[in-house]
């Protein structure tokens, strides 16, 4: 079964994918496997921004989404007349012509990675570019994944993509099956700059403990003064900075966002 597997910790926020999928689908009508795309409005793979953290403690992240060609699709399930099947290597299709009228297999999908063509009156999605798959042409993979110069979408049979013990998936609470898999999805940090206001001088080599109920995590500050915990799970944490005989607790959370604390002084 083919799957996909992206490495979210190398994506520089390029868009190759993302241009590489329009620029393969744009203008270009492959049959039955999908009628054009629209030059705006439609993105089949799409690389989401995220800024993280407070300044200046900011991380930017990028993950690249499309359709999870689910094992459990909801379009499948709401499709009418087989408008929405899945082929013997696990890519999730929708035909453009048994489609056609049927919006409700655009709102079936929960991560929201299938469109309405309003010109067409037809639902569109990534197709996993079966049409490379399955012709004669020189690529042999979805475009996203040629266009990707630093190796961050890979595409192949499922055992070959060495996913044991490393897969991760977007929303698994939707119970949906996704064939889309993530390593190095972005967990939550907390970052700060020790000073010491009597020495007016930042602290290097303090000692920076998280503990909670979710575990105990440490860093220490570096030249520049600053920590970073990172990878942390949601949850409610106690900070607690100390060097030279000085301490000092903070209470924070990472239960909806990243933390960056900015200057703390240590007294």
């Amino acid at each position: 079964m083919k799957a996909f597997l992206i490495n979210v910790k190398n994506c520089v926020g390029c868009h190759d994918c993302q241009i590489g999928c329009k620029d393969e689908h744009c203008g270009n009508d492959w049959g039955e496997y999908a009628a054009p795309q629209p030059e705006v409005g439609q993105f089949w793979c799409k690389v989401n921004q995220y800024e993280r953290g407070h300044k200046p403690h900011v991380k930017v992240s990028y993950v690249p989404t499309m359709c999870n060609h689910c094992g459990n699709a909801p379009c499948m399930a709401v499709a009418k007349d087989g408008a929405v099947y899945r082929r013997e290597d696990g890519l999730v299709l929708i035909d453009p012509a048994k489609a056609k009228g049927q919006r409700q297999i655009v709102d079936a999908c929960p991560y929201h990675a299938v469109y309405w063509n309003e010109e067409l009156n037809i639902p569109q999605k990534c197709t996993g570019c079966a049409h490379l798959l399955d012709g004669d042409e020189p690529i042999k993979v979805p475009r996203c994944v040629d266009n990707c110069h630093v190796d961050v979408i890979l595409f192949g049979e499922e055992e070959e993509l060495g996913l044991d013990g490393t897969e991760e998936v977007l929303h698994p609470e939707y119970g949906t099956k996704p064939r889309v898999f993530y390593r190095g999805l972005p967990k939550k940090f907390i970052a700060g700059t020790v000073f010491d206001p009597a020495e007016d001088e930042i602290v290097e080599g303090a000692t920076v403990t998280a503990a909670g109920e979710a575990g105990t995590y440490f860093a220490t500050t570096d030249s520049w003064g600053d920590f970073w915990l990172r990878d942390l799970p949601d949850a409610d944490w106690t900070v607690t900075i100390e060097a030279g005989g000085k301490k000092k607790t903070i209470q924070t959370s990472t239960v909806s966002e990243d933390k960056g604390l900015g200057d703390i002084a240590l007294v």
